[in-house]
Order: C-alpha cells, then structure tokens, then sequence
C-alpha cells in the first residue's frame, strides 16, 4: 500500500481559493438570515419598534452592506454553478479550473456592479 507524506500547508490554487470563498459566503448568508428573522420579527412588536429597527438599516453602512451581501449571493450562486458542472457536467476533465475561477469572479463582479449601483443611489439619494 502507497502511503503520502503529511503535508503542512495546502497550496494555494484557484479551486482552493474558490472553495474557501464560497465556504465563507455560504457562512454569510446564513448569518445574514438570522439577523433578517431578527429584523422581520420586529413587525410583531408594532409599528414604533419595526420603524426604529428600519432607521438603523437605512443607514448608508448598511447600504454598503448591502451590497456586500448582493456580493455573496452572486458569488455563492454563480460558484455553485460552477460546481456542478464541474461535478456533474465533465467540466472537471475539461482541464483549465483557473479559467473556470476567473470566469466566475467575472460574472460575479459584473453582477454586482450592475446591481450595486442602484443601491449606491438609494444610499445617497
């Protein structure tokens, strides 16, 4: 039986990186979720309570936040794509997974982008 050496640190590559950001926005859409609940359940305390909560979310830092989690929605989504075809569509014996990254974080920019600037809008009239 082949045994492999213990490696130390992992080397960093595209799929790598790839996997670690939709790791972590995967795990910032799950935060964001309960602070929405948070945010909605407010609606049953009255309407005084609801509109102090959406006097804090209207705030120009939460409008950048946003943006960041259009961020993390486009990326998880997109990536996501990404995987299956890679897992189910034989894109993973295609060969260049950097293409496949930079293809990814492309579209995810460009979706931002274009969504995000209505949003900057909305942050300062």
């Amino acid at each position: 039986m082949k045994t492999y050496p213990m490696r130390k640190h992992y080397r960093l590559h595209a799929g790598y990186v790839a996997w670690l950001l939709h790791r972590a926005t995967g795990l910032g859409l799950a935060l964001y979720l309960f602070m929405h609940i948070w945010v909605i359940h407010h609606i049953s305390r009255g309407r005084e309570a609801f509109d102090q909560v959406m006097a804090v979310v209207q705030s120009p830092l939460f409008h950048f936040m946003e943006i960041a989690l259009l961020g993390a929605v486009v990326f998880h989504g997109v990536n996501g794509i990404r995987v299956v075809l890679i897992d189910y569509g034989n894109a993973g014996e295609k060969g260049p997974h950097l293409a496949w990254v930079w293809s990814v974080l492309g579209v995810s920019a460009v979706l931002v982008v274009l969504g995000g600037i209505p949003m900057l809008r909305l942050a300062f009239h």
